[in-house]
């Protein structure tokens, strides 16, 4: 088990999350008879969604929150399950990140990734942006790094409200960041 820092004492309008999804050891392949192309566990230590439920996210929420959440296809269900242990009603797919490049899938080519969105009490107000897109289009670059025009989309929507990302790999201005990699 990986020993986190506790959450800070604030709370927040808005929060940003990429969880460490757990693959049981599952690595990544290049096809048949290829080479080991890599696997979260080879990036970062993963964390079983039963304990990642137990953690206590409604203490950094508002009373009015929403919860953007990264999950890739294979843990869609996991991560509708999470959001609810945390305390977050599921609302809809902010955001589909397409990745311009593809890895090996189990039925097809895998090419995106979702951000998710969760609703705790209503939408935090005031509202900034209400024309951001749904469609990310930017190339896939280290492993698990996710495209900083998301955090950028999620503040032009949300300008006035306090902003922390969980399992941060760095700081970004205008927003807290929480994780094992922040630098």
């Amino acid at each position: 088990m990986t020993s986190y820092a506790p959450f800070p004492n604030k709370k927040y309008g808005i929060i940003y999350a990429d969880p460490p999804w757990d693959y049981k050891g599952q690595l990544q392949h290049t096809g048949s008879g290829g080479k080991d192309s890599g696997g979260a566990i080879r990036h970062y230590p993963t964390v079983p969604v039963s304990e990642m439920a137990t953690w206590d996210i409604a203490a950094i929420s508002e009373e009015n929150c929403l919860l953007f959440m990264w999950s890739s296809s294979p843990h869609l269900d996991q991560a509708i399950q999470l959001g609810k242990a945390w305390g977050f009603r599921w609302a809809t797919v902010a955001f589909v990140w397409d990745k311009e490049r593809v890895n090996p899938g189990s039925y097809t080519m895998s090419q995106c990734e979702l951000c998710l969105v969760f609703k705790r009490g209503t939408i935090p107000q005031p509202r900034g942006a209400r024309n951001v897109k749904q469609l990310v289009q930017a190339k896939r670059t280290r492993h698990s790094e996710k495209p900083d025009i998301v955090r950028q989309r999620i503040a032009k929507m949300f300008p006035d409200q306090c902003k922390i990302e969980l399992f941060a790999r760095r700081q970004h201005q205008g927003w807290d960041a929480w994780g094992l990699e922040v630098s």
